[in-house]
């Protein structure tokens, strides 16, 4: 499933899209490329075109992507997905948008256990 920003066109200037992977063994990896579309990204990670996180994780299947027209922007989001729980990242694989909510709200806004 491929996205474009609100605003962003794969005609314009150099963007830069951020996908998600699901490895053999379950576990996702977040990974980013520029070019006109994520394809040929996937096809050197099923390859093993180079050794990293999915080398012994093979093959891998592309869960989500989304297109940037501004680089810092898919690197921004990039590093934010990382960060992410397993939970949340499956929920944003489903465009569960509630879920991807209540996981941010869990974290950061629990309010703390009374001493």
């Amino acid at each position: 499933m491929q996205r474009i920003a609100p605003g962003a066109s794969k005609d314009d200037a150099v963007g830069i899209y951020v996908y998600m992977l699901r490895c053999a063994d379950g576990s996702f990896y977040i990974g980013s490329a520029t070019g006109e579309d994520t394809s040929q990204r996937v096809e050197q990670h099923n390859a093993g075109a180079y050794p990293g996180y999915t080398y012994s994780r093979r093959p891998v299947v592309l869960v989500w992507s989304e297109y940037f027209d501004r680089i810092t922007d898919g690197i921004a989001a990039e590093r934010q997905l990382k960060g992410w729980g397993r939970a949340k990242k499956e929920a944003l694989i489903r465009s569960d948008w509630k879920a991807v909510s209540q996981f941010a709200r869990r974290r950061a806004g629990a309010p703390r256990p009374k001493k």
